[in-house]
C-alpha cells in the first residue's frame, strides 16, 4: 500500500474515532475527519483525498447527497467512496451504490472487514475499472 489521504465523515464523534482507530493499523494513511457532508465538501475543496468513508444519516448534507454531488463533479468521479451506516436494507444499499458508492458496510462495523475494503480500494491493482 502507498501513502494515502483518507477522509472519514460521520456526525458521531464516537464512530469517527472508531473508524480512525481501525484505519491507523494501516501504515502510510493520513486520516482527516468531518462531522457532516458540508464539512466534508470544504475539506475536499482544500485537500486531495484518495478515499472517502461516509455515513448516510447526517445533518445539513447527508451521505447520499454528498455522494451524488461528488460523482457529478469531474474532480471526484474516481474518488473511492465507502458508505458506513446502520441502514441494513437492500433498497438503501442499492441507492448508495447507484449514487456512486464503491462499497457499503453496515454497523456494527467489523475492523477486519473495514481494513480489507480500504486495502482493496487504495490498491490500484485491485480496484474495479
Amino acid at each position: 500500500m502507498y501513502a494515502a489521504r483518507v477522509l472519514v465523515v460521520d456526525d458521531s464523534p464516537t464512530m469517527r474515532q472508531f473508524v480512525i482507530f481501525a484505519l491507523q493499523r494501516l501504515p502510510g494513511l493520513q486520516i482527516d475527519e468531518a462531522e457532516d457532508g458540508v464539512s466534508a465538501l470544504k475539506k475536499l475543496a482544500e485537500e486531495k483525498y484518495d478515499l472517502l468513508l461516509t455515513d448516510l444519516h447526517m445533518p445539513l448534507l447527508d451521505g447520499l447527497r454528498l455522494i451524488g454531488l461528488l460523482r457529478n463533479d469531474h474532480s471526484y468521479k474516481s474518488l473511492p467512496i465507502v458508505v458506513i451506516t446502520t441502514e441494513n436494507s437492500q433498497l438503501t444499499r442499492q441507492k448508495a451504490l447507484a449514487a456512486g458508492a464503491d462499497e457499503y458496510l453496515t454497523k456494527p462495523l467489523q475492523t477486519a472487514g473495514l481494513i480489507n475494503v480500504v486495502r482493496k480500494l487504495l490498491d490500484p491493482e485491485k480496484r474495479r475499472p
